[in-house]
């Protein structure tokens, strides 16, 4: 199948257990929460998203044919070195990966990490997987390595998250408005429930994209 990126990047992990891990970061374009423009943010199932995900315009987006070409991408992206990691991400990953390019990316030596929310179900294949929940979502992957809860968020129960089948549960604050009152919030969660770990946006402190 042809795949539609937005972009394609050699980074530092910022967020999550794998925090400071260098990676390829591949962003897929599209998203089934929220069209990416702004006037329908206010309607949108989430409308806190900090992420440009609308179109193939970024820095290594483009169109890509089929699996092997975009793996290629993801090769000539990462410029050397062992431990080869790529994250997936979104807008919503699952809207287009598939085992193809799971199997092209694990044949060129990567581990295969996503980030998504968790309203699609995971392909097989995937090493890592991150499910972040929007509140008023039907979240029907409710298994993984990591949890990762944008706090605060209207009608989410973090107690009721803990009965997820999950080996990390992190409370990550809204990049919002008001960040010190989202931080004060997030800080206050995990004080109160211990099985939830603080989760910042180190890449934004540290001024990576």
């Amino acid at each position: 199948m042809a795949y539609a990126v937005k972009e394609c990047f050699l980074t530092l992990q910022g967020e999550g257990v794998q925090s400071g891990s260098r990676a390829v970061f591949l962003r897929f374009a599209g998203c089934n929460l929220w069209s990416g423009r702004e006037q329908d943010r206010a309607t949108a199932q989430c409308n806190f998203c900090d992420t440009d995900f609308v179109g193939t315009d970024g820095e290594g987006g483009g169109k890509f044919a089929d699996a092997e070409v975009l793996a290629e991408q993801v090769v000539a992206t990462w410029d050397g070195g062992d431990q080869r990691l790529v994250v997936i991400t979104g807008g919503e990953p699952m809207l287009q990966l598939d085992r193809e390019l799971i199997d092209a990316l694990h044949a060129r030596g990567f581990r295969v990490a996503v980030e998504s929310n968790g309203t699609m179900p995971a392909v097989d294949g995937i090493d890592w997987l991150c499910v972040s929940p929007k509140a008023g979502t039907d979240v029907v992957q409710r298994s993984g390595d990591e949890l990762k809860l944008v706090w605060p968020q209207q009608g989410v129960d973090p107690a009721a998250l803990e009965e997820w089948d999950f080996g990390n549960f992190l409370i990550q604050p809204m990049d919002c408005d008001d960040r010190e009152a989202a931080l004060d919030a997030s800080i206050r969660l995990v004080m109160e429930r211990p099985r939830w770990r603080l989760s910042l946006q180190t890449h934004k402190l540290l001024g990576l994209p």
